[in-house]
């Protein structure tokens, strides 16, 4: 494994933001490790579709089984099959039981120790714009807070990069595709089933990218998924926010 400052990790979910994450990172021709999480996550299909997208571009991929923290993280709908995914389009009153504690700094904290041990310089991972309202660890002040302690926590700096921090999911999508990416590969739904469900927040906001990008989302889905263009829902008041 490289220990150059040109390196770096990567925390990929196998979802559409950290995909693109992924390749806009291979694209600036740095040295790519993958990580990804189990922590007893319900969508754990995500794991399934980051295997098989990392061995595709034959690169470094490692999954951590965290899963012996879940009774820790247990009161959210992802990490508590009991409890029912909100559907819906995103909002705060109905998308809060999808918050896991405290996630994206366990998950951080793990990546930048790898990032120390392997000498990468950096770690990046797919918090953006409409992820600030329902989920603080995604916030800027969230980013600019984990880079100051990272830089002090080790005594090799880690920098923490989150590409799409204030961009749109519709403007992720359109990165995305100006580099030729197949979103077949990834999976954004709640549910982990065989087929995405169409109906969660997450995949509604995922067809709303599409619809905007005047592109049709190459996922099957279990339902009907007609959706608007994003920027049409946003003019009758229905904005989307991201997970």
């Amino acid at each position: 494994m490289s220990t150059t400052s040109r390196s770096t990790v990567v925390i990929y979910s196998g979802g559409m933001d950290s995909f693109t994450v992924l390749h806009r990172a291979l694209h600036e021709g740095l040295d790519v490790h993958a990580l990804s999480f189990d922590y007893g996550q319900r969508h754990a299909r995500e794991l399934e579709v980051a295997r098989h997208v990392c061995q595709e571009l034959k690169i470094p991929h490692q999954v951590v089984d965290i899963t012996a923290i879940h009774g820790l993280i247990d009161n959210s709908a992802l990490t508590d099959a009991n409890r029912k995914i909100p559907g819906g389009d995103y909002a705060e009153d109905n998308l809060a039981a999808t918050v896991v504690p405290n996630r994206n700094m366990v998950l951080l904290s793990l990546a930048i120790a790898k990032a120390v041990n392997i000498g990468a310089g950096r770690v990046d991972y797919g918090a953006h714009g409409g992820d600030h309202v329902l989920y603080p660890d995604c916030r800027p002040e969230f980013v600019e807070q984990m880079n100051a302690v990272a830089a002090i926590a080790n005594f090799s700096p880690v920098e923490i990069h989150a590409p799409f921090l204030r961009a749109t999911k519709s403007e992720i999508l359109a990165d995305g595709l100006s580099m030729g990416l197949n979103y077949r590969d990834t999976w954004t739904c709640y549910e982990g089933r065989r087929l995405a469900c169409g109906r969660c927040g997450s995949c509604l906001e995922r067809l709303a990218a599409f619809a905007d990008q005047g592109v049709e989302d190459p996922l099957a889905y279990a339902a009907n998924t007609r959706h608007e263009p994003a920027m049409a829902q946003a003019d009758q008041g229905g904005a989307h926010q991201d997970v």
